[in-house]
């Protein structure tokens, strides 16, 4: 447009330029030569006037152009000063409110010391308490009971044992904490039962062929809250007179026979069973599932188990496979590529019968160990600071160190709970908070005098647990549902 208007411009000047220079020469009179000449001059001029007046026109728009921008400038600049403003703004309140969350971060921290403190305060008074009354209590009623409980965690008779124990025969109560000691299973197999090693042996057969295997289930509580977390699935075997056998009197016989594995695969099964059954209400829970080395060792009932874990593989992260602290030690080629199988279908591996503190916490982890039982009393030993290679009260957070949680089992008493505090032990299992119970007969038989209308899981009847005390074991379990095994009992 600019390039038309000026060729316009050009050709209009042009042409009056010619009609001046040709009015002058026909009308004036003038000779050719000077109207050219003035012709010439007027378009000079009008030239002339055309340049000046686009340069000031020019100037003009430029400085309407320069005056625009410089308000867009400042426009601009009051737009950034008032970001700056705002942002200015949002981080001192960023500043306040972190400053403000980390005071009420250290106020709550200072509370949860505080209560941890009034926790150990209690803890250490309710030992004090019971120190008390076990120091007015008659003597020779509680010397069997403190001793044998601690060795035998899994006894279901052993938690009633403080009030049946008067009414019985003297021989017959002390028979039934001794089957714990592994050096001398024989002896009280014979005693406790009266039975010998053949006819054990006749009724264990029995008990496997008319699945006469019960399941009992012992709690794993956190500390020091004291709520459930795991279940240990214990067996118990009955004979043809429906008493109890632990598994302390019959797994080496069971061993020796080759019937382990049938017991080992009923076992697993059963306890599939009970964590669906808890699952249902509480996804987070575990059992715990005791497996022999044998079955381990024995690729024909490897082989069936292996495939009964793979078909329950989504069970894989709550069922704990538990294996003898032995067994770790002495794992030969088939028994570690069994171990490996398990290992990649996703189950976690738990070691229990721990004698020493000499533990590689590394090598466990990457056979897949996530949790490791030690005995209270084990624990608490001033002895094993010098024995082992790392203290005690360490223990906890080098095993933490490798995703290995430390729980300490056999747990008899309030003061074990407040030292092992001190340790930093955060699981605990033992007859403080609850011993073995029965199961529903849905999931697992549970005879020997359990009561039937229970709506519990895990079933409050004490009866069931001293098949062999007769009427006598009626009186005992209110008084025991009192106290700390209430606590357990409640969870």
């Amino acid at each position: 447009m600019i390039r038309i208007s000026t060729i316009f411009i050009a050709i209009c000047m042009v042409l009056v330029a010619a009609s001046l220079g040709l009015v002058l020469y026909s009308v004036a009179g003038i000779s050719g030569t000077e109207s050219a000449i003035v012709a010439l001059t007027a378009l000079t001029f009008l030239i002339l006037y055309n340049a000046v007046s686009m340069r000031l026109r020019d100037r003009s728009d430029v400085g309407g152009q320069i005056a625009d921008l410089s308000r867009g400038t400042a426009d601009l600049a009051r737009q950034v000063a008032e970001f700056g403003r705002r942002l200015a703004a949002v981080e001192s309140r960023i500043a306040a409110s972190n400053s403000t969350n980390s005071d009420r971060i250290q106020s709550v921290i200072g509370e949860i010391n505080e209560l941890g403190g009034l926790v150990r305060q209690l803890a250490t008074t309710v030992a004090a308490h019971e120190d008390l009354l076990a120091g007015n209590a008659p003597a020779p009623a509680p010397a069997p009971v403190s001793r044998p409980e601690p060795e035998t965690p899994i006894d279901l008779a052993a938690s009633f044992e403080e009030k049946p124990l008067a009414p019985p025969p003297l021989p017959q109560p002390p028979p039934r904490p001794a089957p714990p000691t592994v050096q001398v299973q024989a002896a009280p197999v014979q005693t406790a039962n009266g039975r010998n090693q053949t006819q054990l042996l006749a009724t264990l057969r029995n008990a496997v062929d008319e699945n006469r295997i019960d399941i009992f289930l012992q709690p794993m509580v956190t500390l020091p809250q004291r709520k459930v977390r795991f279940y240990e699935a214990v067996t118990r075997l009955r004979d043809e007179r429906d008493q109890l056998i632990a598994a302390e009197e019959f797994i080496s016989i069971a061993e020796a026979s080759g019937l382990i594995g049938r017991i080992d695969n009923m076992v697993m099964l059963r306890c599939v069973q009970v964590l669906r059954r808890l699952m249902v209400r509480n996804k987070d829970v575990g059992v715990f599932c005791n497996v022999a080395a044998s079955t381990l060792g024995n690729s024909t009932t490897f082989a069936q188990c292996l495939d009964f874990l793979e078909a329950n593989r989504a069970l894989a992260p709550s069922l704990v496979l538990e294996f003898k602290q032995s067994t770790f030690r002495n794992l030969g080629p088939a028994e570690t590529e069994n171990l490996a199988a398990l290992a990649q279908r996703g189950f976690r591996f738990s070691i229990d019968h721990v004698t020493d503190l000499r533990i590689e916490p590394r090598e466990l982890a990457d056979r897949g160990v996530r949790f490791i039982k030690v005995p209270a009393a084990l624990l608490l030993d001033p002895k094993q600071a010098s024995a082992s290679d790392i203290h005690p009260s360490d223990l906890s957070d080098l095993l933490g160190r490798f995703g290995i949680d430390l729980i300490a089992e056999r747990i008899e008493g309030e003061r074990a709970v407040v030292d092992l505090l001190d340790y930093d032990v955060r699981f605990g299992q033992g007859f403080l908070f609850a011993p073995p119970r029965p199961l529903r007969p849905e999931g697992a038989s549970a005879t020997g005098g359990a009561s039937p209308n229970q709506a519990q899981d895990i079933q409050g009847s004490n009866g069931s647990a001293t098949p062999s005390s007769g009427a006598t074991s009626s009186a005992p379990p209110p008084q025991r549902i009192t106290g700390n095994a209430a606590l357990a009992r409640r969870i």
